[in-house]
């Protein structure tokens, strides 16, 4: 069983600790305590995580798609070339590097400063562990 502290389960859940904690206090998900640690199952922290994502796309009136991965961010970076372009997106921690056409970039108003969000559909996922 793999077991979590809060502030690993906040940086998971991408939250400050104290957010963590105050959700764990409410009883969003249970805890476990091993001295004066508070640790969460794993298995209750996916769940977590899951019900979370659920709520947040409940509330946040996006159109439907069928691309599940989606990464919220802000653009870093444009290059237009005549025909296609470059656009950096920083999602998080992540930094999203799309290819598309001029023409798309320029009906979207993309430009640096700009709210987007990356839609990944792969046919191939890679997956490692920390």
């Amino acid at each position: 069983m793999q077991l979590y502290t809060i502030g690993e389960a906040a940086q998971l859940l991408r939250v400050s600790t104290d957010t963590a904690r105050r959700w764990a206090d409410a009883g969003r998900f249970p805890i476990l305590r091993e001295g004066n640690k508070r640790m969460i199952e794993g298995v209750h922290l996916a769940a977590f995580c899951v019900a979370l994502a659920q709520e947040s796309a409940e509330g946040d009136g996006e159109s439907a798609t069928s691309a599940r991965n989606a990464l919220p961010g802000i653009v870093t970076a444009v290059t237009l070339g005549e025909v296609s372009a470059q656009i950096e997106i920083q999602a998080g921690p992540h930094r999203v590097v799309s290819l598309l056409t001029r023409e798309a970039v320029e009906e979207l108003g993309l430009a640096v400063g700009v709210q987007a969000v990356a839609r990944v559909k792969s046919t191939s996922v890679h997956i490692d562990l920390d």
